[in-house]
């Protein structure tokens, strides 16, 4: 599919997930599912209501050691929960920033952010292949199941490189292959959307972020996506409809997808 063509489909189909406020990302729905993917109760209670929609994969902030007074860039920031979350740990003396290119998601951001009070947190409208961001302003960079949304990875961390100040560090949940995919698949508007079509396979995925400059790419952690995790996606639902196939086709087409907690660092000047 043409860059372009990907950009508007996953537009429109995260701009309508913001306005049902349903999830659509292959990785379940609700509290329930974002407590098996990384969560705390505490955390999920801490954040504002209608932030979490249930669209990542991983929870980056676990990982990312959040200190205060530290900036921190969130690539692809849906409805705010990662920044959220973020905001709390950098404290009044840091900053978050996110970013999105659906308008709905940031709509929904702002308005959790009006409404909750945070001063320490501000939504963009961007594309994270083109980060509306000045170069070395960040300390850390995260991101949660967006990066394999993208049809130009390699612009992605090479931007996430740009904007992290030398010695910054990235932390970042996302979708990756084990093996290929069938061509139906990676051909589906729906599977984009639920973070199938446009996964990477974890060799490659890996070798675009050592590409960018960034050093110690370590996988942090590996999982599979159970069954009943992924079956329970609307948009994974009306994908196997769309595309007619039985529960066993489907569940042997997502087996090779696999959640994974990635993290690199942009070398010291």
């Amino acid at each position: 599919m043409k860059e372009e063509k990907v950009r508007k489909m996953v537009r429109e189909g995260y701009g309508k997930i913001a306005k049902a406020e349903k999830c659509g990302c292959g990785c379940g729905c609700g509290s329930q599912v974002s407590k098996q993917i990384g969560y705390t109760s505490d955390e999920l209670r801490s954040v504002p209501e209608g932030a979490d929609l249930g669209l990542g994969c991983g929870n980056p902030t676990a990982l990312a050691s959040l200190r205060e007074g530290e900036t921190v860039i969130d690539l692809g920031s849906g409805a705010g929960l990662d920044c959220f979350l973020a905001a709390k740990k950098v404290g009044s003396a840091g900053r978050v920033i996110g970013v999105d290119m659906t308008p709905e998601m940031l709509d929904k951001a702002r308005a959790n952010c009006r409404k909750s009070g945070y001063k320490n947190v501000e939504f963009r409208l961007g594309e994270i292949e083109n980060l509306p961001i000045a170069d070395n302003t960040a300390d850390v960079v995260i991101s949660n199941c967006v990066i394999n949304l993208s049809p130009e990875k390699q612009r992605v961390f090479n931007e996430a490189f740009r904007v992290l100040k030398p010695g910054g560090r990235m932390l970042i949940s996302d979708m990756v292959l084990l093996k290929p995919i069938p061509e139906t698949v990676k051909k589906s508007v729906l599977g984009y959307i639920a973070c199938v079509s446009g996964a990477e396979m974890k060799t490659e995925y890996l070798k675009l972020i050592a590409n960018a400059g960034f050093k110690e790419v370590h996988v942090v952690e590996e999982t599979p996506l159970s069954a009943e995790l992924v079956f329970s996606d609307a948009t994974v639902e009306a994908m196997i409809k769309e595309m007619s196939l039985t529960k066993e086709l489907a569940e042997e087409l997502v087996t090779p997808v696999v959640s994974v907690k990635i993290s690199a660092t942009k070398p010291s000047e």
